[in-house]
C-alpha cells in the first residue's frame, strides 16, 4: 500500500488497428458468435496488420497523446512501455519507440502482462512523485493475435490489439492530483495458469514444441475467472479503506477488460452503480497491457473523467500479478 501525491495525467491517446475481427468472422474457425456473447460480452476485436509491430502501436497512441498534451517531445525525461508481445526479447520495445519519437529519454520495458500498465504508471509516477522526472511517458501495447492458437476456440475469440498511452505530470497547480492510495501484487504459485509454455530461457521453441503448439498462451479460464474476482474485491476495498473514500463517491471505476462476467462480478460487492463502470471491451476484447489505458482514453474523450474525478484502476493477469489504485484526476 502507498501514496503518490501530487502527479497528474496531463493527457491520454490511444489506437486501435484498422482491422476489425467480428464474431461472425471467427465462425469461419468454428468459433460460436453466441456462446462468445453470452461468456464474455465481447462482440468484436482489432487485429494488427502484417507489417506491424507492438511499437508500431506504441508509436501511434504516443504520438496522439503528446498532441494532446501539447508539448515537444524533447521534454519527455522517461518512456516506459508495458508488454507482454514485444517486438523482440532484446532491445525493449521503449527504445524503439524512444527512437521513432526522436526523444532523447532513458526508456525501459515492463512485463506485467494484463496488469502491465497498472504497474507503469505507479513506477512512473514514483519518478515524478520524488522530483526526480518532469515528464513520463507510460505507453502500455500488446498485440495478442500472435500468442493466441487459433485452434482453441475459447481462448482466441477474446484477444485483441491495440496500444494506449498517459503522460505523467507534476500538478502543476496543486490541486490535490495523484494516486490517493495504491497496491501491487502478485501470487507466483498461480503463475501456470496464465502461460506461454516455450520460447523462453526454461523451454526452447523447438520444432516438437512449435508443433505442439506450445508457443501460445495456455489459460485456465474458471481458475483466473476465480482469482480476478477475489483480488479485485479485495484490493479495491483495501485502496479505498487506505484513503479513507467510500465507493460511492468514485466518478468512475475502470478495470482491465478481460471479461463482462469477470467485470460485473469484480463490482457487484463494491456498491458501485452501473453507469460509473467503464466498459469498451465489447468492441476491443482483452487487450492486456493497453487495456486499461485504452479505456481511459475513450473515457476522457467521452467527458466521462473531469479534473478532481476520483477513479479507480485495476489490472489483473498473469504472473498471478494486480495493480490497483485510486485517483484524483
Amino acid at each position: 500500500m502507498g501514496q503518490l501525491a501530487g502527479v497528474q495525467i496531463a493527457a491520454t491517446g490511444s489506437y486501435v488497428p484498422e482491422e476489425v475481427v467480428t464474431n461472425e468472422d471467427l465462425a469461419a474457425l468454428g468459433c460460436d458468435s453466441e456462446w462468445i456473447i453470452r461468456r464474455t460480452g465481447i462482440h468484436a476485436r482489432r487485429r494488427a496488420s502484417e507489417d506491424q509491430a507492438t511499437s508500431d502501436l506504441c508509436y501511434e497512441a504516443a504520438v496522439r497523446c503528446i498532441n494532446e498534451a501539447g508539448i515537444s517531445v524533447d521534454q519527455i525525461d522517461l518512456i516506459i512501455v508495458a508488454t507482454m508481445t514485444p517486438d523482440h526479447p532484446t532491445p525493449s520495445t521503449a527504445c524503439h519507440l524512444q527512437r521513432r519519437l526522436g526523444a532523447v529519454a532513458p526508456a525501459m520495458d515492463l512485463n506485467a502482462a494484463c496488469a502491465g500498465f497498472m504497474y507503469g504508471l505507479i513506477t512512473g509516477s514514483q519518478f515524478i512523485s520524488t522530483g526526480n522526472n518532469q515528464c513520463v511517458l507510460v505507453v502500455g501495447a500488446d498485440m495478442m493475435s500472435c500468442t493466441v492458437n487459433p485452434d482453441d476456440k475459447k481462448t482466441y475469440p477474446l484477444f485483441g490489439d491495440a496500444a494506449g498511452a498517459v503522460l505523467l505530470t507534476a500538478d502543476p497547480e496543486k490541486t490535490g492530483s495523484g494516486i490517493l492510495s495504491y497496491q501491487v501484487g502478485s501470487e507466483g504459485c498461480g503463475g501456470e495458469m496464465l502461460c506461454i509454455p516455450a520460447g523462453g530461457t526454461r523451454q526452447e521453441l523447438t520444432p516438437e514444441m512449435h508443433s505442439q503448439g506450445q508457443q501460445f498462451l495456455a489459460m485456465d479460464g474458471r481458475n483466473v475467472f476465480k482469482w480476478a474476482v477475489r483480488v479485485f474485491d479485495e484490493s479495491a476495498k483495501q485502496v479505498l479503506q487506505q484513503a479513507d473514500v467510500d465507493a460511492n463517491e468514485l466518478a468512475l471505476v475502470v478495470l482491465h477488460q478481460a471479461n463482462q462476467r469477470i467485470i460485473d462480478a469484480a463490482v457487484s460487492d463494491l456498491n458501485v452503480q452501473r453507469e460509473k463502470v467503464f466498459v469498451n471491451l465489447d468492441k476491443y476484447g482483452n487487450t492486456s497491457g493497453a487495456s486499461i489505458p485504452l479505456a481511459l482514453d475513450e473515457a476522457v474523450r467521452d467527458g466521462k473523467i473531469n479534473r478532481g474525478d476520483l477513479v479507480l484502476l485495476c489490472g489483473f493477469g498473469a504472473g498471478l500479478a494486480w495493480g490497483t489504485a485510486l485517483m484524483r484526476w
